[in-house]
């Protein structure tokens, strides 16, 4: 069901309908060391240290646990942001998940943007995968300090392009959703 169709269909039922969501404010992420983040983020990527809070208890939950949270701003504003929990434990790698499916991509304006930062994250050490071609954007990958794999992606597609990417893909996801139940009925 569309956005558009799930709207009306909550309002019929007495539903608020959904307000604009106008983008991404913060992803936030465990870190095993604040500072050791704070290097890879600020003086590797160069995302500037934006913001810092500590505190003992969870605003959210009243629970005890000393923490720094830490936010690194893009020029969008929206922020990457850490937990430090002062244990220096990393963040666990979803079980069930193979490691290239869990990640955060970021955008950069130009493959030669992609290609600088590529040359900038392997003379620093860092393993690089890519670039990859995905038809509408390059990319490429690699892991930060904590083992959070990241994606930098370089739009190629205009937003025509885009739009024309759009049509049928309602269909397109029914379609897979209807070939998945089949597959995993015959298990």
């Amino acid at each position: 069901m569309s956005t558009l169709a799930a709207t009306a269909v909550g309002q019929a039922a007495g539903i608020p309908a959904a307000v604009p969501i106008h983008g991404l404010h913060h992803f936030a992420y465990r870190c095993r060391d604040a500072e050791e983040t704070r290097h890879f983020y600020e003086d590797i990527l160069g995302l500037p240290l934006f913001h810092y809070i500590r505190k003992d208890i969870v605003p959210s939950t009243g629970e005890y646990c000393p923490y720094v949270h830490i936010f690194f701003r893009m020029t969008d504003g929206s922020c990457m942001a850490f937990f430090d929990l002062g244990d220096n434990v990393a963040p666990d790698a979803s079980p069930n998940t193979p490691a290239w499916v869990n990640h955060i991509a970021l955008r950069v304006d130009t493959i030669e943007q992609l290609e600088a930062m590529k040359a900038r994250l392997e003379a620093n050490g860092i393993e690089v995968l890519g670039v990859t071609d995905h038809r509408v954007f390059h990319s490429i990958y690699f892991f930060d300090p904590n083992g959070i794999r990241l994606e930098l992606c370089a739009q190629l597609a205009s937003e025509t392009q885009m739009a024309a990417e759009q049509a049928g893909i309602r269909e397109k996801l029914d379609e897979w959703t209807r070939e998945k139940n089949e597959r995993l009925a015959k298990k």
